[in-house]
């Protein structure tokens, strides 16, 4: 119940499904899904097929963004980043991270996705860009 102040509730995320894949796990959320991939995994272009048809079944038809949690270090195959921005839909890519190294990766990243791409160190912050740029699609 609002009692006259102009806060509105936080907006709830709700998880619709989580995916256990061997690289990690990916958590699908209303219009974004969030990848945590393990400590020393590799990112291979057939691992990325297995979200990109993650993606098809939950977000088909209407504009959706990721966030790459990177919780830990892990190696990505920078051709992963072609593909991914062949998807018409994927209108936003933020990447979550502490590390020096993955700051210092981001920029190579993003040479070869040429989309829409931040880095964020608080999560929350991210979640919000993500939001913002899905919503405007």
């Amino acid at each position: 119940m609002n009692m006259g102040n102009n806060t509105r509730p936080a907006k709830k995320t709700v998880i619709v499904r989580e995916y256990q894949l061997d690289v990690g796990k990916i958590q699908v959320y209303d219009n974004y899904l969030v990848a945590i991939f393990d400590e020393g995994a590799t990112l291979t272009l057939e691992r990325a097929y297995q979200i990109i048809g993650i993606s098809e079944i939950h977000f088909r038809d209407k504009p959706f963004g990721i966030i790459s949690h990177r919780k830990h270090s892990f190696a990505i195959d920078p051709v992963v980043y072609t593909y991914l921005r062949e998807l018409e839909n994927l209108r936003a890519y933020a990447i979550v991270s502490s590390r020096e190294v993955d700051m210092h990766n981001f920029n190579i990243e993003r040479m070869f996705y040429k989309k829409p791409m931040k880095f964020y160190i608080e999560y929350r912050n991210a979640l919000d860009w993500v939001r913002r740029r899905v919503k405007a699609a």
